[in-house]
């Protein structure tokens, strides 16, 4: 497939993510269907975030990463599972929800970067024209300490899980599928400790007293979907992005 991007290597998990053979659908080719089932909201972080520390090798200190716990509804989980085999039985044969992730993981990383950085128009190829529009008019009231904490470093990425996932027909009888994903990530943003939304953010603080290095721990929730008819181009494409208490 050819983007038009200017930077290829930042969309390189096209290659090789999102069902194996799957790319990002030109956002014109992505219509939205009639309502489907009711959606379930995005799951929220049912736990705590926990540090786990242990004394690292050949440096000063214990090193600590932090652990999100997350407790699942088992109806949940079996109703995903549930349309996972929809897809594989009557969709696509070689979706694997395992491969779907960590390239949504990839995307989402991207994609929020270009976010924060107001490179909008790199985001053509990857995000539906609709979303789009929102974004350029929201991000453009953004403060700058909001806009930094959009972005998402693959490896700050805590923990990734899908929401809600759809299977749905449009009046001309297209067939759709769109998994919602949800991620947690760390961004040092000079945030204050209370942001719009009446919602405190987590904050988790690196180092001693000298060495201090306080982080906000993040959600954000993007939506892909991918149209199945016959004859349709196996891509997928962004159709939601949601940073609470930040992009509003």
């Amino acid at each position: 497939m050819a983007l038009r991007c200017a930077a290829p290597g930042r969309v390189r998990w096209l290659a090789r993510a999102l069902a194996g053979s799957a790319r990002l659908l030109p956002p014109a080719a992505a219509a939205p269907g009639p309502p489907g089932p009711a959606r379930t909201r995005p799951p929220q972080l049912s736990a705590q975030a926990r540090f786990a520390s242990s004394a690292g090798s050949g440096t000063e200190g214990p090193q600590r990463r932090v652990v999100v716990v997350r407790i699942t509804s088992p109806f949940a989980w079996l109703r995903t599972r549930f349309y996972y085999l929809l897809i594989r039985l009557y969709f696509d044969h070689e979706f694997s929800i395992e491969e779907f992730t960590r390239g949504a993981k990839q995307a989402f990383s991207v994609v929020s970067k270009l976010l924060s950085q107001r490179k909008l128009d790199l985001l053509e190829e990857l995000v539906s024209a609709e979303v789009l529009q929102v974004l350029k008019e929201k991000i453009s009231l953004l403060p700058d300490s909001h806009r930094d904490a959009l972005a998402a470093d693959i490896d700050a990425i805590m923990y990734t899980t899908e929401g809600d996932v759809r299977i749905y027909y449009d009046d001309d009888g297209r067939k759709f599928v769109s998994i919602l994903m949800c991620f947690w990530y760390l961004n040092g943003a000079n945030l204050p400790d209370e942001v719009p939304g009446e919602a405190k953010v987590f904050q988790i603080v690196f180092g001693d007293e000298n060495t201090k290095e306080k982080k906000h721990l993040l959600t954000a929730n993007y939506e892909f979907q991918r149209e199945f008819t016959e004859g349709a181009k196996p891509d997928w494409t962004i159709t939601r992005i949601e940073h609470p208490r930040l992009l509003e």
